[in-house]
């Protein structure tokens, strides 16, 4: 399988969110999806990313679009983080990474020398029939938002 590119329909998942319910991407056709990867709940370029998210969400929902974070993290631990944060968005459950598979995100990391798997911070603007319109990589927490807000307009 070839991985997401711009002007390819998004491949489709199933995972569970912050609540326990099972949600899949296809279940939000018919509005935009900001779909962004991140590496841990409530670590510092992690919370900067989604408090963005946050802060900038009634803008985005005017533009009939949702957000949805994805990380390993467990639903249990996704809940404090959204509580935490009071984030307005659901954060998704991919704790076997294979959604960050699917999108080519589960990379070789390093920190302080030492070699690790991790999810590249990473975010998809997906269009209402579920096509990727925006995809960007490796972007700082900080202008993320900033990014997938300028693909809305």
């Amino acid at each position: 399988m070839s991985l997401p590119t711009i002007g390819s329909v998004a491949p489709d998942f199933e995972l569970l969110n912050d609540s326990g319910d099972s949600v899949k991407l296809s279940d939000f056709r018919g509005r935009r999806v900001i779909l962004y990867f991140y590496p841990k709940d409530d670590t510092s370029g992690c919370t900067t990313q989604a408090c963005g998210f946050r802060d900038a969400y009634p803008t985005i929902e005017e533009k009939n679009t949702v957000v949805l974070g994805v990380s390993p993290d467990s639903v249990k631990s996704h809940q404090k983080f959204k509580t935490k944060h009071n984030l307005p968005f659901m954060l998704l459950v991919d704790n076997q990474h294979a959604v960050a598979e699917m999108y080519g995100l589960w990379v070789e990391k390093s920190m302080y020398g030492k070699k690790y798997m991790g999810i590249e911070r990473s975010h998809f603007v997906i269009n209402e029939e579920g096509v990727i319109i925006a995809a960007e990589r490796k972007v700082k927490p900080a202008d993320r938002v900033a990014k997938a807000l300028a693909t809305l307009e």
